[in-house]
């Protein structure tokens, strides 16, 4: 019952919120998540003490490594639940004003729309983390997608129209791509002599059969199948170069929406590509589908690095950064071996550091009305709270010590070393440490100062901005100074799925 939950209270959350009527829907929206969260928690618990639940005759069977995704999942749901309390009470008032200056009543269309789509979002990404068929994980990620974009349009200015539209048009290549790879796994898997016993249990009748794969001609066919699911998921994750759609939509996007977008979706499609590696591991080919992480894992640091130096955008910053993280996701599971339990603890930290830089950045742009960087001075003065979280945002999201991301890129360093050799680790390291004085300059440079003149001085920040950023930091620090047991048992037992 609980693993169904984990499906319905957002789907059911999401139609109530169109309910006509003046009622609390952003009361509705953080009830939703805690209650996901509830049951998000207790699927763990049960996964943990050895139980396989099942749910929705067999629709839904989640294992360790999508549970460790259906938890971030779920954590980035609540915060930013919690911020978009503070966040949509602000953007009554412009509506407001607006609609007065047209003659026009008040309506929270846009706002029931939002949280409508959010709640939808939410629905899809548990749909995607917790089941076990892979032609449903790929009717999930295209959900995210429609449920998504919406969310990306909300403000309705031209340029959000234009990245919510390319948003749309890349992905949906992208999804057709990996809607090919699945076709062409069943072809590789297919036997008309023998009726297919899968059923939806469809992940574990294809490793089983992969086990008598190697060797045959069907070998070329899920070679390709893996290359189609790469390219396609790839799309979605944010790999260069196929990234072009993460900047403009994690830039227009509302700050809370930037933060899941970038904190749990691009874990989504990582999913799916990881459910390939799964099967090309069982089949003995983990040579190959792990050399082609590695390359497209390189690629993208390179890429964000690239275009992270000279950057004046502060969300576009963060965006191309997100590139970079899915690269070194992508690279630690290439390379398998002891990089595997860095490169999931690397997932869990880069998702909450991302998260809780977005929320910042959210109050930084309500406060200046800017997106450069180069006209917000001052933070420390102006802004203390979220200065600080800026601060320490930076300083986690390029793996300084004593936050998560540090232990993690350091662990994937040893794996690297000890797997993929001295080459690997030199383009990885200098890749970081371009990035690190690239995101420095910009970050710095709004923290110090001092505030513009034109800005008002009597400005305070609210709890419902502040808290849940504040919340997301402590975690990541809390992860750098130890990991706890449990989620130190959950990762290496979903590090394991992958050969670890």
């Amino acid at each position: 019952m609980t693993l169904a939950l984990l499906l319905l209270v957002p789907l059911l959350a999401g139609l109530l919120m169109f309910v006509p009527g003046s009622w609390p829907r952003r009361g509705l929206l953080v009830a939703a998540a805690l209650s996901h969260l509830a049951c998000a928690s207790l699927t763990l618990r049960a996964l943990l003490a050895g139980e396989k639940p099942v749910a929705l005759s067999g629709l839904l069977q989640p294992d360790m490594l999508g549970a460790v995704f259906l938890m971030l999942a779920s954590v980035l749901f609540t915060a930013a639940a919690v911020y978009a309390v503070g966040y949509l009470r602000k953007e009554d008032k412009k509506h407001v004003k607006r609609d007065i200056q047209k003659g026009q009543l008040f309506t929270n269309a846009p706002e029931t729309r939002f949280l409508s789509c959010l709640c939808f979002f939410v629905a899809a990404m548990t749909l995607v983390t917790t089941t076990a068929n892979l032609g449903a994980l790929w009717v999930g990620i295209e959900l995210t997608t429609l449920a998504s974009a919406p969310l990306i349009y909300f403000h309705r200015h031209q340029s959000s129209m234009e990245a919510t539209w390319k948003y749309l048009m890349i992905c949906s290549v992208g999804i057709a791509l990996a809607l090919l790879g699945n076709i062409l796994m069943s072809v590789a898997f297919h036997n008309p002599a023998v009726a297919s016993p899968e059923g939806m249990d469809q992940l574990s009748a294809f490793m089983e059969k992969a086990r008598s794969i190697e060797g045959t001609d069907r070998v070329l066919w899920l070679k390709a199948a893996f290359i189609f699911l790469l390219v396609g998921y790839g799309t979605k994750m944010g790999l260069a170069p196929l990234h072009t759609w993460l900047p403009d939509a994690h830039s227009q996007a509302p700050s809370m929406v930037s933060g899941m977008l970038s904190g749990a979706l691009l874990n989504c499609a990582l999913l799916g590509i990881l459910r390939g590696h799964q099967i090309m591991r069982a089949a003995g080919l983990s040579d190959f589908s792990g050399q082609l992480l590695v390359f497209f894992g390189l690629l993208s640091m390179v890429t964000a690095a690239v275009f992270i130096v000279g950057q004046g955008h502060y969300k576009r910053l963060l965006a191309y950064s997100s590139v970079e993280h899915m690269g070194i996701l992508a690279l630690a599971f290439g390379v398998g071996g002891s990089a595997l339990f860095g490169g999931m603890l690397h997932a869990v930290c880069h998702s909450l550091t991302k998260c809780m830089l977005f929320l910042v950045a959210g109050n930084i742009l309500t406060r200046y009305h800017t997106l450069s960087s180069y006209d917000v001075r001052g933070l420390r003065q102006d802004m203390p709270l979220s200065g600080a979280l800026w601060t320490a945002g930076f300083l986690a999201i390029v793996g300084s010590p004593p936050f998560g991301l540090f232990v993690s890129e350091f662990t994937i360093l040893k794996g690297i070393f000890a797997h993929a050799g001295i080459s690997v680790a030199l383009v990885y390291l200098a890749a970081l440490a371009v990035i690190f004085v690239g995101m420095s300059i910009p970050v710095l440079r709004m923290v110090q100062g001092t505030p513009p003149r034109d800005v008002p001085m009597d400005y305070r920040e609210s709890l419902f901005s502040v808290l849940p950023p504040a919340a997301l930091c402590l975690m990541v620090l809390a992860l750098g100074l130890v990991v706890p047991d449990w989620l130190e048992e959950t990762l290496n037992r979903a590090a394991a799925l992958l050969g670890a």
